[in-house]
């Protein structure tokens, strides 16, 4: 769990500001205030002062940014009891799920559904509007997101009689660990399998290219059961808190 949260503070920062504030690591992403881009991740062990975490809160409300954490509950036991008292409050608690190469299972694409890597920009912009609306994001993207896209990763999306339907990536592969994520499909082409089979594949990419952990964090049980029929298993969980 420590080397999973060790990656995690590797690659968030891509692409974002980051600070040190006491034992966190605080990112930043600029032109947007997503939560989602805009958290921070605890030191191992991090037991922090009242002070500290004022000061982690006065960094994120001084960029008119919501303080907000996520990191995996295992590497920080007693961190959550310390942000609730200092009035931060629990969003979620997401599973994680891990996927070694004894473990995988491939799962083909159904009849009628193409699997591939974007060859173009355009690709890239219509994979990643199908993810937005998938996720009940805006489908609007900018030419510098377009960019930022190819060099984000190993990506996959999902076709359907040449329009595409769901997509998902890997990032980098560090010290042999890597995530999938952003796995989604368009609401009318789901429970037909698109979904496992843009994981599988992802998957089996990474491990053949020489990754020896894949994990996710599923963002409910159903796609959580998606996930454990191309053979990831629960390993522990990820909190995600906020002082609104």
């Amino acid at each position: 769990m420590s080397a999973i949260q060790a990656y995690v503070r590797k690659t968030a920062p891509r692409g974002r500001d980051t600070e040190r504030v006491g034992p966190f690591l605080a990112t930043y992403s600029p032109g947007t205030p997503h939560p989602m881009l805009n958290y921070a991740i605890p030191d191992d062990g991090a037991r922090p002062t009242p002070a500290e975490i004022g000061a982690l809160t006065g960094a994120y409300r001084r960029r008119d940014l919501l303080p907000r954490l996520e990191y995996f509950t295992d590497v920080a036991p007693d961190l959550e009891k310390l942000l609730v008292d200092a009035g931060y409050e629990l969003e979620r608690r997401v599973p994680l799920m891990t996927c070694t190469p004894v473990e995988r299972v491939d799962k083909p694409a159904p009849a009628g559904i193409r699997l591939r890597a974007p060859e173009s920009s355009e690709d890239f912009r219509r994979m990643r509007a199908v993810q937005n609306t998938a996720f009940g994001q805006p489908a609007e993207i900018g030419d510098e997101e377009v960019e930022q896209l190819k060099t984000s990763g190993r990506h996959l999306l999902a076709e359907a009689d040449g329009v595409v339907v769901g997509g998902g990536l890997a990032l980098e592969i560090v010290d042999g660990t890597t995530e999938v994520a952003g796995i989604a499909v368009l609401e009318p082409y789901r429970g037909r399998g698109i979904a496992a089979a843009l994981t599988a594949r992802l998957t089996r990419e990474v491990h053949e290219a020489g990754a020896h952990t894949a994990f996710l964090t599923p963002g409910d049980l159903g796609i959580g059961n998606v996930y454990a029929r191309v053979g990831y298993r629960p390993a522990g969980e990820c909190v995600h808190l906020s002082l609104a």
